[in-house]
């Protein structure tokens, strides 16, 4: 009678045990203690994804949302090295247009958002901003397409009228329609004010490289810089060309130096992205009112900057992710990451519909509504092919322009010997 209620003991503990270990690894693989799931996601820069993040929560009580910021080359330097490694990486992760590329040599890290029904929700998005998102057959979708950077024409109108020139953002279009007209704006800006067209040579370069479907390198990894007509060669001989002019300054972008200048109008236009309103309405209070936003030439239409958000493969919630993801980038999300103080620009169409993007007027830019020029814009982009080594080779390239300019370097010899470091970096 005792051995068998001893068995019936050990029995019943048994079961008790086995019970909470299961339990105990459930909550383990949801990443909490309370059953909930948590997702580590990663970003860079400024965005209003922490609040949308919290937004979701509330509709969502199952999931918590951890949102780390780093600089945007910690953040992919990081990511990198955790997905090499194969453990630490979050669960989602911003991916920066210059940068994918990069990110698309270890496939086998991520999971096939189209594995995920992806393809429901592609209509929604511009169709070259869907396109880089994929692997070069297409069968492989890295990531959910978040903001975009269509350029236009940020302009001094004080500066514009001291010249001479038209102010209003529809004449100022009519006027500067190509190339050449820009440099006669530029020397006409020069003479009459002393002051320089653009901010620095880098911009001048920007003017052609953001434009440009194919620049170093093609799909199969070739170098194309010193083909006859390549779109990096023409992009380095504009900046030259306004810099010999004396039409460009030596700001670099970022510094407080350049804060200053535009603040303080010492140039008269940038070749801004959508994003860069953002950084005026903090950090150039004394230029409010003051700018203008104007279409460029259509050979100076570029994208600058935007992003996508991947899953890493290691995740254990790529349901959960993925439903996230979904949610955070979908055009009333994105409406609201565009009214916010990011003012992150939609890469769907769909919100340029809305009557809250519409009607937003922009008291910085003298009340324009500046959202309409960046969306004809963004409607006007095509697919651009940049390559897992672009930021590293285009980074040879500024370094020959800064030798230009700061230390008085030939052009040609410049040039020459940024592609044979770019040479060097590829045959690694």
């Amino acid at each position: 009678m005792k051995k068998s209620k001893l068995v019936f003991l050990f029995g019943v503990l048994f079961a008790l045990a086995f019970s909470l270990t299961a339990c105990s690894g459930d909550d383990e693989a949801s990443g909490s203690e309370d059953g909930d799931v948590t997702l580590d996601f990663w970003v860079f820069g400024a965005t209003n994804y922490e609040d949308l993040a919290k937004e979701y929560e509330k509709d969502h009580p199952g999931v918590k949302i951890k949102v780390k910021t780093s600089e945007t080359d910690d953040h992919h330097n990081s990511l990198f090295t955790s997905l090499s490694a194969g453990s630490g990486a979050p669960d989602l992760a911003m991916l920066e247009i210059d940068q994918l590329d990069r990110f698309k040599e270890a496939q086998d890290r991520f999971v096939n958002l189209y594995d995920m029904g992806a393809e429901e929700v592609q209509d929604q998005y511009l169709d070259w901003k869907w396109q880089i998102g994929e692997n070069s057959d297409g069968d492989f979708l890295f990531g959910l397409p978040t903001d975009i950077g269509p350029k236009a024409m940020f302009y001094r109108i004080d500066l514009f009228e001291e010249a001479g020139l038209p102010t209003e953002p529809d004449e100022v279009e009519a006027l500067i329609q190509t190339k050449e007209d820009f440099i006669e704006a530029g020397k006409q800006i020069k003479e009459k004010t002393g002051k320089p067209l653009l901010d620095s040579m880098e911009m001048a370069y920007r003017a052609v490289i953001d434009g440009a479907e194919e620049s170093f390198f093609d799909k199969e990894g070739n170098l194309l810089i010193e083909n006859e007509g390549n779109a990096v060669r023409q992009a380095y001989d504009l900046a030259v060309e306004l810099n010999e002019l004396g039409l460009v300054g030596e700001y670099t972008m970022w510094t407080p130096e350049w804060g200053n200048a535009v603040n303080n109008g010492d140039f008269a236009v940038e070749l801004g992205a959508a994003w860069l309103k953002g950084w005026m309405l903090d950090n150039a209070p004394d230029a409010s009112g003051k700018f203008r936003v104007a279409t460029l030439p259509k050979e100076f239409a570029g994208n600058w900057g935007g992003s996508y958000i991947a899953i890493p493969k290691e995740t254990k919630h790529s349901e959960e992710a993925y439903e996230f993801a979904k949610w955070l980038v979908s055009p009333d999300s994105q409406l609201k990451s565009f009214t916010s103080e990011a003012g992150l620009f939609p890469s769907s169409p769909d919100v340029y519909e809305m009557e809250e993007f519409k009607n937003t007027k922009d008291e910085f830019f003298g009340g324009q509504s500046t959202a309409q020029y960046f969306a004809n814009a963004a409607e006007d982009i095509s697919f651009i092919y940049k390559g897992p080594k672009y930021k590293a080779a285009n980074d040879e390239i500024l370094n020959a322009l800064s030798n230009v300019q700061q230390q008085d370097g030939d052009p040609d010899e410049e040039w020459n010997a940024a592609v044979e470091r770019i040479k060097a970096l590829i045959s690694r």
